[in-house]
């Protein structure tokens, strides 16, 4: 087994490597003057079972063809087996055709990463569980749920617990880290009733007097979950806070969780953090490094990656 990285999230590949005692494989990531992407690998993976740690953050298209490239040199090289790990599988929001003449870019991503080389994905908190089947290889979508339930026992406790899932389509996520921690659950279900106007909040649950902790899988402007805190503390909520899979966090996200009402969001690594997050005093990094490397060692033994959820 050899682990090679992309430029998207070296720090959560170094970690990774650290857990597994697996130097990464040296390779040459570089762009020509155009911005073309060129990768050398400088070590010898004929018959390996070689394992690629990319994220496809920002920017995504280049860390995509990243990603490709490199699988594609890998196959080139005689590697006996290459598995895609993405901590973060951009484009997952594409999953499903939204109005007429729009793609499942989803699906568009996981022929790409079969026809350069992949022979199986490995992944963390798919937006849709469904994107696996839109892969004729295997794929292993581990779940951020054990973590959350640890950190939430470890730093909540004492406290009347709700979960809360910021919105209907994330029900069986919230739904499982409850059971885990063993709270009540709540959904906010939010709709516009029409065009520039804006969304109504409806709490179904009750969150009176309760500390509420919302749950999803991607926080990208961060508006949803800082409108769901408000709805929250109106509706009597004692304390919001938020733990979501992948930090996206893009514009002033950072700055509007801040200003809003919760006590805290926890984000894992799966995208490395920005300047931004590392600065701020109520966003707080989740280390995923120790999962991953145990699902790594499972895929490489042959062993179960489900039971690690058991």
């Amino acid at each position: 087994m050899k682990i090679l990285t992309g430029n998207s999230n070296r720090p959560l590949a170094e970690a990774i490597s650290a857990k597994l005692a697996l130097p990464l494989v040296k390779a040459n990531v570089r762009r020509f003057s155009d911005n073309e992407i060129f990768v050398e690998i400088l070590e010898n993976v004929r018959g390996e079972d070689m394992f690629v740690i990319q994220s496809t953050s920002f920017p995504a298209n280049d860390h995509l063809m990243e990603l490709l490239i490199t699988i594609d040199a890998l196959r080139r090289s005689s590697a006996r087996r290459i598995t895609a790990v993405m901590p973060y599988y951009g484009y997952a929001r594409q999953d499903r055709r939204t109005g007429p003449r729009t793609p499942i870019s989803a699906k568009l991503v996981a022929n790409l990463l079969t026809h350069a080389g992949a022979s199986r994905v490995l992944t963390l908190d798919l937006h849709a569980a469904q994107i696996q089947g839109f892969f004729d290889i295997p794929v292993d979508n581990l779940f951020a749920g054990p973590l959350f339930g640890k950190d939430i026992t470890d730093t909540l406790s004492n406290r009347e617990i709700t979960v809360v899932s910021p919105d209907v389509g994330g029900v069986v996520r919230a739904r499982a880290v409850a059971k885990r921690i063993d709270a009540d659950l709540a959904i906010i279900d939010k709709r516009r009733e029409q065009a520039g106007v804006s969304e109504v909040m409806n709490v179904i649950g009750d969150v009176k007097n309760r500390d509420c902790i919302l749950i999803d899988d991607i926080v990208d402007s961060a508006g949803t979950l800082c409108n769901a805190a408000v709805a929250l503390m109106d509706q009597g909520a004692k304390s919001v806070s938020a733990y979501v899979t992948h930090g996206v966090l893009s514009g002033g996200a950072v700055a509007r969780v801040a200003a809003s009402p919760m006590e805290k969001m926890v984000i894992t690594d799966s995208i490395q953090p920005t300047e931004a997050v590392r600065v701020s005093p109520n966003v707080r990094p989740l280390s995923i490094a120790t999962l991953m490397a145990e699902a790594i060692k499972r895929i490489s033994e042959e062993t179960s990656v489900s039971s690690l959820f058991d």
